[in-house]
Order: structure tokens, then sequence, then C-alpha cells
């Protein structure tokens, strides 16, 4: 049985804890998957002073075994020059979306090859992630995964957490030679579908959360006032 007494997730707001988040990534992104060539430059240290980036880091056993970034209000122009092909059937007006939603770009996340069964790390980070992204405001997450890759989250995303692919395209930030798959996640109607079906993920996600969180997305209308932040770049 694998156990999540032994899984911790901290906010990365060290030196310290940078740099065993940068352990992940290397081990990740540069080594196992050559997206990146210095793994090293995937987590800035000007990071660790903006208000509109929140990394994530889980050990087990005190060991980094996983990481996750949230970058808040993303420069979601930089996405309209990746040449967009909207899928087909999804009805989505990138316009409209920017109008009416708080947007925050969730990434970099990554879990060590030996231990990717455990899915409670995964699990851990999305938690801790999400809270953090309610607390502030956000209603919408957007995220890109690629089409094909061996150990691609698009399972976990569509059918646990509820993402809606919308979009393709064939380059990104990430050396990959695969096509990206842009998805978005309505954070309110993902609460109200989860906690329908009173499953353990909600009950998981939802752990700590206050009473002010939880009728923040119980409503099918999000909040009016949108949170100050500043324009962020992509890393």
């Amino acid at each position: 049985m694998l156990s999540l007494s032994r899984i911790t997730v901290v906010p990365v707001i060290s030196e310290c804890e940078r740099q065993e988040a940068i352990q992940v990534l290397r081990a990740t992104y540069e080594r196992e998957k050559g997206w990146l060539a210095d793994g090293n430059l995937a987590f800035s240290p000007d990071d660790l002073d903006r208000f509109d980036v929140a990394w994530f880091l889980a050990r087990r056993n005190r060991e980094p075994v996983g990481v996750l970034r949230v970058l808040f209000n993303p420069p979601l122009g930089t996405y309209a020059q990746y040449g967009f092909k909207p899928i087909a059937g999804a009805a989505f007006d990138v316009t409209e979306f920017v109008k009416r939603s708080r947007v925050a770009e969730i990434g970099r996340f990554a879990v060590l090859p030996e231990h990717r069964k455990n899915h409670y790390i995964a699990a851990s980070l999305m938690r801790a992630a999400v809270q953090d992204t309610v607390e502030r405001g956000f209603t919408h997450y957007v995220t890109d995964i690629f089409e094909g890759e061996k150990h691609s989250p698009y399972l976990f995303h569509t059918r646990v957490m509820g993402f809606e692919p919308v979009a393709t395209h064939e380059v990104g930030e990430l050396n990959c030679p695969n096509r990206r798959v842009t998805m978005v996640l309505d954070l309110p109607a993902a609460y109200r579908r989860l906690r329908r079906t009173g499953g353990w993920l909600f009950r998981y996600l939802t752990a700590d959360w206050s009473e002010t969180l939880h009728r923040r997305l119980a409503s099918p209308v999000a909040p009016v006032s949108a949170p100050q932040c500043a324009e962020p770049v992509l890393a």
C-alpha cells in the first residue's frame, strides 16, 4: 500500500528548497526527457521574489520527489504566437475566455520516475496548487501536454481533474518534437462536478479548505473582483 503520511508538499520560498526543486527538474526535464538543455535554468532565483509565480515541492521521507509551478496572469499572447489549431468540436473563444476568466498557467509538473506509481505525489502537488490558486481568486487553469508522450498526464487531467482540450500547436518553450495539446480547466465547474461524485479526490483536495473557499467555488457565478498581479514573463 502506498503511504500518504510520508508525503509532504511545501511552497518553495527559500534557496535551499529551490535547489531541491531543480534536482527534480534536472532529473526529469533535462536528463530523462531532454526537454531542457540545462535544468538549472528551469527555475530562476528571481521567482522566489515574484508574487505572480508559485512553486511547490513534494518530498517523500524528506527526499525531493516532485515539483509543480503555477504562473498567475500568464501572457496569453505568447500562446497565440504558437499557432493554435482549434480542436474539432471545441467551441472555444480565446477573446471571450480572457475577458471573463482569471487565468493561471499550471506547468513544470514533474515527479521522479521511480516514484510515479505513487499517485498521491501528483495529487498532493495539485492539492497545494489548487488551494493557493483559489485563495488568490483565480478561476481557470491553462496547460499544455505533449501528445503521445510516454508519461503524459492527459488522462489524469481530463478524466480525473476535468481539463478540456481546446487547441493544438506544434511548437512551444520546451524542446520536444511532439505536438502540444492546450487544455483549460474551469475550477468552479470542476469543484461542483467532484463534489457531486463525492469521491476521495474531492475530500482530499479540499481537506484543509475554509468555508469561504467552498462558497467561492460552489456558486456557478465567479467572483467579480479581479486580483492584482504584475504581468509575468514565461520562463
